[in-house]
């Protein structure tokens, strides 16, 4: 778990190679920079700060920055981007790298140089015999999306980090309304942090009043009240969303976007599939997947249909007659109220 590691790094328990990888960049940025502030002062990161990009640089040079003494501090930093070696991606080679050599470091590192391998990949070659030595060697951050109750405690660690405590229900809500995206979670949490001060609790009023809502969000509520049969507000929802200059072509996409992934939960749990299963199979975050099966559960099959219907006439009518966007969208809010 990717705490874990923080709480090391931060305790300075440092191994001498360190392997970041995966899709989700946000935990490997804060693992990066985390490894900067506690390894390095300010002072000795011009002497003893490297990084270097494999596809365009042989690991040789890397692993000789490695092995020279750091100047003027205890521990040289170096981040290794790209290892192109450690995956079965297909990749123009531009380098030839010592590979013999780089295993060789691995079970001898430099006890005064920590190597960061960053690996942006969503899998690494497990087949290789360079990921196996590496795996068993380094101190590991497999950078996934995280799941909701990683997510909620991630919200937590975060207000801790901030001097602030968070409400199991606030951390929940503030999903709902921001998503699941951990930069802005994670610009979220700051601001009510600063809103909040020192030694406070932040509650589901302050959450509700401060949050900020993504378009995403917006669209999810709008979704919401039309399911709810609630169109005036349904229609004011999308009024402020105009007044934001969020384009109708766009607002319209969201909504089918939504509405599609409401009638596939709803096909897939009907054939047995779980929401992990179902999240998997679509590629969307089990939290979207969670809410989505919520919505499918107030709507029939006939009914999903129907409005899958209307927003494809609305899409056509859309691209391709002169008729006013934002009408095409009102008018699609008013035939829901038409009985099925």
């Amino acid at each position: 778990m990717v705490f874990d590691l923080w709480k090391q790094i931060k305790a300075k328990k440092f191994t001498p190679i360190f392997l970041l990888y995966g899709a989700e960049s946000f935990l490997i940025n804060e693992t990066k920079q985390l490894l900067i502030s506690n390894v390095l002062s300010e002072a000795e990161m011009d002497f003893n700060l490297s990084s270097y990009d494999l596809e365009e640089t042989a690991i040789d040079l890397a692993l000789e920055d490695a092995e020279t003494l750091p100047f003027m501090g205890e521990k040289r930093l170096i981040f290794l981007h790209n290892p192109v070696f450690l995956t079965s991606e297909k990749t123009k080679e531009k380098v030839e790298h010592n590979l013999a050599k780089l295993e060789s470091y691995i079970k001898e590192p430099s006890p005064f140089t920590i190597i960061v391998f960053i690996a942006n990949y969503e899998k690494l070659d497990e087949r290789k015999k360079l990921t196996k030595e590496l795996k068993r060697s380094a101190s590991i951050l497999e950078a996934k999306k995280l799941n909701e109750g990683e997510l909620k405690a991630w919200i937590k660690e975060r207000a801790a980090a901030n001097d602030v405590e968070i409400d199991d229900q606030a951390a929940e809500y503030m999903l709902t309304l921001a998503g699941t995206n951990l930069f802005l979670l994670t610009s979220e949490i700051d601001k009510l942090a600063l809103y909040c001060g020192a030694g406070k609790r932040i509650d589901m009023n302050i959450v509700e009043r401060l949050v900020s809502r993504s378009l995403e969000q917006n669209i999810f509520t709008l979704v919401d009240k039309i399911i709810h049969r609630k169109i005036d507000e349904a229609l004011r929802i999308f009024y402020d969303l105009l007044k934001q200059n969020e384009e109708p072509i766009k607002i319209l996409a969201i909504i089918t976007g939504q509405f599609r992934l409401i009638y596939q939960v709803k096909e897939l749990a009907r054939k047995g599939y779980g929401q992990q299963q179902i999240a998997g199979y679509l590629k969307v975050h089990p939290f979207r997947v969670k809410l989505a099966a919520g919505q499918a559960q107030l709507f029939g099959e006939k009914e999903l249909t129907y409005i899958m219907k209307l927003l494809a006439e609305a899409d056509y009518q859309m691209k391709t007659s002169s008729m006013k966007k934002e009408l095409l969208i009102e008018m699609f809010l008013f035939r829901l109220k038409d009985p099925i």
